[in-house]
């Protein structure tokens, strides 16, 4: 597993890593985000939406609980899931999110412990705030063979910030 930790100072920079980590993206990929209130996921994901190329504006999910948005540059869509309100692992496989997963790029907010069996290849964001300074980091780890080797571990790198 390889991973960067990335430092955050504002909004912006959020959006700038999501753009980046868009731009890595292709059909099949997973990324599941975790952090608190407010830690950045659906601004990481609106960077993602922007660097795939995708018809937006991405916004929350969290009353309808999956959106696609198709490309406007001939990638794949982007399917964006926020979990927070499912019960279990089995209300996810409820949205058959398996159908569309091959042929898109999946987001699924708070998706810790219940969206790693979508895919054996994923991306894990780990978003953490630091209360006393508002300053936000990004943990990114590529698990499985998409993500190993020497072209993930360059994409990696160009998100920036330190190994992990």
């Amino acid at each position: 597993m390889s991973g960067r930790r990335v430092v955050l100072p504002g909004v912006d920079d959020t959006r700038a890593l999501g753009r980046v980590l868009g731009s890595l993206l292709r059909a099949g990929d997973l990324v599941v985000l975790t952090g608190g209130l407010g830690a950045g996921k659906t601004t990481l994901t609106q960077g993602i939406g922007e660097g795939l190329g995708v018809r937006g504006p991405v916004t929350s999910p969290t009353f309808v609980i999956a959106r696609v948005h198709p490309s406007t540059v001939g990638g794949p869509a982007l399917v964006h899931v926020d979990a927070y309100r499912l019960g279990g692992s089995l209300e996810l496989d409820d949205l058959d999110l398996d159908t569309s997963v091959d042929d898109s790029a999946t987001v699924v907010e708070w998706g810790h412990g219940l969206a790693e069996d979508l895919s054996e290849d994923r991306l894990e964001v780990v978003l953490d705030v630091d209360t006393a300074t508002e300053e936000r980091t990004a943990t990114v780890s590529g698990i499985g063979g998409r993500w190993s080797g020497e072209a993930a571990d360059a994409g990696l790198v160009a998100l920036g910030g330190v190994p992990c």
